[in-house]
């Protein structure tokens, strides 16, 4: 049975669980996109392409797998740095670009969006270094076919991909009948060493006398998470994460001891870890910045790692190496005293409930979040890897609306209330801020804590702090939500010592509302988490000197 090519992309995207595509229109993906609603598909409309990209990562970290349309040239390039945040932290994100018509490109014709020198593939060029497959739409006979394995490399590996669709080719038919068959990943083929590899793991477990696990970032895209909680359950051996794993596992379990921080971490934490004489880690992902400078890497001698590719090889629950979350009440804390963020973290944490999202953007909030004690089914984003400020509100976005998806199609754990809680200091909130007028467009159940604290804090801690190249525009920043078109009644709140923050937390609407609420939390602008933190940053400033 014919289908229009369009249909047939779209078709796909829908088997593939997407329910809403991310992007800006632009002259050259015009037609295209009047076929999202029509395929059953929500038409996002982001205020830029880089946060549309910014927030198709989001929507893939929690759905699975992301969509975003750009226009040819210009529209790209904006998505371009979210694209390279997606490939280095392993977000699944389907780009999909409208091109110029097939004979215009033949005949190198000097158009808009491009160089004006008759070179198209340069844009293709750039994102073959930022995606795992790339393909660009242009025999009718073989389109099918090349969108089904784009598609799948999509799956296979949790990376971009890029999909050029030229605009004459939007409505041409292409035979559907591949569309029957869902798009199935390869079946896995077992090695002639898995035998003896599992014998020798299996060795070592039963072998050990003080055995960890270690839950790494990339076990989200290898797909073992349940396995993973059944492992920790079952076994109860001491179980650490690192930035990048955190929330992905049950941290309500008692064998579970939070983010291990390496040479950064509590002395008896530290000695439990290198006397491990056996360590099961999941999903490496060692860059500096999730690894305290390679501080946290358990040494190999000790340690099985499991990746995607390769199986590398290298009881009791110790309560004193506990350093976890645990929540810090009100109760505990004089209410007149300026908020600091030494409790402020903690303290938070008693406003999470089982299912929520908690989105802590690059900066002294992607460090604090990690201190939060989750509930159960709650996730943690927090950039580890790419580091590109202004990601996590466009991010929160997409997370937002795919959460709505699931808990509509009673996909998400059986929770209704759940929220998705942005955590965004004033620096990285003026780099996105227009996405907040799609939260509020699309209704989306986001609560933003604004932090205020004048500026770069986490870049004054490394360099310059007094310098004037770390300061921000003074913003008011809740008059944004007005600006952005939210209703007059949507909360708005600030809070500048613990017992303001106390009677935010405990507002009706903040807690139980719905939509949009924004709260500004004032902050010292030298003040940042102690502990870990600042012995990093520290030690990075002592790396340039």
């Amino acid at each position: 049975m014919p289908v229009k090519l369009a249909e047939y992309l779209f078709h796909r995207l829908r088997q593939l669980g997407i329910g809403s595509i991310h992007g800006v229109p632009g002259d050259f993906n015009l037609t295209l996109l009047d076929y999202v609603e029509p395929a059953g598909l929500r038409w996002v409309g982001n205020a830029n392409e880089l946060n549309a990209a910014y927030a198709s990562d989001g929507y893939a970290r929690i759905k699975g797998v992301g969509a975003l349309i750009t226009t040819f040239g210009v529209g790209e390039l904006s998505a371009v740095n979210a694209i390279a945040g997606a490939y280095a932290e392993r977000a699944p994100v389907v780009h999909i670009v409208g091109t110029p018509e097939r004979a215009l490109q033949d005949a190198r014709k000097l158009i808009h969006h491009a160089f004006n020198d008759g070179e198209y593939r340069r844009f293709a060029q750039i994102h073959s270094h930022l995606t795992v497959a790339q393909t660009n739409l242009w025999d009718l006979s073989t389109c099918p076919e090349q969108i089904d394995e784009v598609l799948k490399q999509c799956l296979l590996h949790s990376r971009p991909v890029y999909i050029e669709v030229p605009v004459d080719l939007v409505d041409k038919e292409v035979c559907g009948e591949r569309l029957a068959t869902p798009i199935r990943l390869p079946e896995t083929t077992q090695s002639a060493a898995r035998e003896s590899v599992l014998a020798r793991v299996i060795e070592r477990i039963y072998a050990a006398r003080q055995p960890i696990i270690v839950v790494d970032g990339e076990s989200r895209p290898l797909g073992i998470l349940d396995d993973l909680q059944q492992l920790t359950q079952i076994t109860d051996w001491p179980t650490w994460s690192t930035g990048f794993g955190k929330g992905l596992l049950n941290e309500t379990l008692p064998n579970f001891h939070g983010i291990y921080r390496g040479s950064y971490d509590n002395t008896a934490t530290q000695r439990f870890v290198t006397e491990a004489d056996l360590v099961l880690c999941f999903g490496p992902h060692h860059s500096s910045s999730n690894t305290f400078n390679y501080s946290n890497i358990p040494k190999d001698e000790a340690t099985i790692f499991f990746t995607d590719s390769a199986v590398k090889l290298g009881t009791e629950t110790v309560d004193d190496t506990y350093h976890g979350t645990a929540d810090c009440p009100f109760s505990d804390i004089p209410g007149k005293e300026a908020i600091n963020q030494d409790r402020l973290w903690r303290l938070l944490a008693n406003f999470l409930r089982p299912g929520d999202i908690v989105l802590g953007e690059t900066g002294t909030a992607g460090f604090g979040v990690r201190d939060m004690a989750l509930p159960i089914h709650a996730r943690v984003f927090t950039h580890v890897t790419w580091l590109s400020i202004g990601y996590m509100l466009p991010a929160a976005q997409g997370a937002a609306l795919a959460q709505e998806e699931l808990v509509l199609a009673d996909d998400y754990h059986g929770l209704k209330d759940a929220r998705a809680i942005l955590f965004i200091g004033d620096g990285s909130f003026q780099m996105t801020a227009q996405e907040l007028a799609t939260i509020i467009r699309h209704k989306l159940n986001v609560v933003v804590f604004l932090i205020n604290n004048d500026g770069y804090t986490v870049e004054r801690c490394i360099h310059g702090r007094h310098q004037g190249y770390n300061d921000v525009a003074a913003w008011r920043y809740l008059r944004a939500p007005g600006l952005f078109g939210a209703h007059d009644d949507t909360f708005t709140g600030s809070a500048r010592t613990w017992e303001e923050l106390q009677r935010v937390l405990d507002n009706d609407t903040v807690r139980d509302g719905t939509g949009l609420r924004m709260i500004e939390v004032f902050l010292d602008r030298e003040d940042a988490p102690t502990g870990p933190l600042l012995g990093y940053l520290q030690s990075q400033r002592e790396r340039e000197a």
